[in-house]
């Protein structure tokens, strides 16, 4: 086998490698807030709400824990244009993404409510809190303490690689736009070489963002990598 590398074809299309990289970061932040704001209501009502609430919330979160995340954005592009919704292919990975991360963040931010002592909560109902106020000004504060490097590693695992799934429905996020320029010029393992390269970066950058958010926001040694 006698294969010569060619960076030189990589490196004059880099700006294009950037550019997916950048979508790569920007839906793995978008679709992790959107998750926790769902994970965060979801875990509310799975362990105050009334039964029927918690029967809905459960039906979720089974559905898209036992499915895999590519089914639920291809139910999103290809399946709902048969009953007349169309939306961007981008928008379909966003939603599939902060749905699918709402529901595991359900269950790890449950753990986190669980783990709340309970005089902490008796003194909150004491002063008069509404339970909206406990899970802002008890609750949260006492998870985030708790179950940081937990969501800090589903960000980085799940998300900033999940994102790769839009290449399958021509997203230019990094991979789609490696599978774009590879297929130009068939310098395969060039691009996905640097594109993995450019991945380690992102997730180092996540790590040790994360790791500086929790230590000055919630005092938390969060690990970098």
């Amino acid at each position: 086998m006698d294969y010569r590398f060619h960076f030189g074809v990589v490196w004059d299309n880099l700006d294009a490698l950037f550019q997916g990289a950048l979508l790569t970061f920007q839906l793995g932040v978008f679709a992790f807030v959107g998750g926790v704001l769902i994970g965060l209501v979801g875990a509310t009502l799975k362990t105050y709400g009334p039964k029927p609430v918690r029967f809905l919330v459960d039906c979720y979160v089974v559905f898209i824990t036992n499915t895999p995340a590519l089914i639920q954005v291809y139910f999103l592009y290809f399946g709902l244009p048969e009953v007349g919704v169309r939306w961007s292919n981008v928008t379909c990975v966003l939603i599939g993404l902060i749905l699918n991360a709402g529901a595991y963040l359900t269950l790890i931010l449950r753990a986190g409510f669980l783990s709340v002592r309970l005089p902490e909560i008796e003194a909150g109902q004491t002063l008069g809190m509404s339970l909206i106020q406990q899970v802002r000004y008890i609750i949260v504060p006492h998870i985030a303490k708790s179950i940081y490097p937990a969501l800090a590693n589903f960000f980085i695992v799940v998300l900033v690689m999940g994102t790769s799934l839009g290449a399958l429905i021509g997203v230019d996020e990094l991979t789609g736009q490696a599978i774009n320029l590879s297929t130009v010029n068939y310098r395969w393992l060039e691009y996905f070489t640097v594109a993995a390269g450019m991945y380690v970066v992102l997730t180092f950058i996540a790590s040790i963002g994360l790791a500086l958010l929790g230590r000055w926001a919630f005092r938390v040694k969060a690990r970098i990598f």
